[in-house]
């Protein structure tokens, strides 16, 4: 796997986490639902950091720079 994959992820994991995450949290209700799908590919980006699987890095990398604020 790509260093420049594996640093855009973790930026994209933070940016989410930090960001993204918290703003969703904030309107309530509405935003559970995009909260907890946020969660599960935060976690799958990890894993998949884990493990160096290049294609599921690229897949979280492209779901989490699906979520604005």
């Amino acid at each position: 796997m790509s260093d420049n994959v594996a640093d855009a992820l973790v930026g994209e994991m933070a940016r989410v986490r930090d960001e993204v995450l918290p703003a969703y949290l904030e309107i309530g209700p509405p935003g559970v639902f995009a909260a907890s799908m946020m969660r599960a590919v935060l976690s799958e980006a990890a894993q998949a950091l884990a493990e160096g699987s290049a294609v599921r890095c690229i897949r979280a990398l492209r779901e989490l720079q699906g979520y604005q604020t």
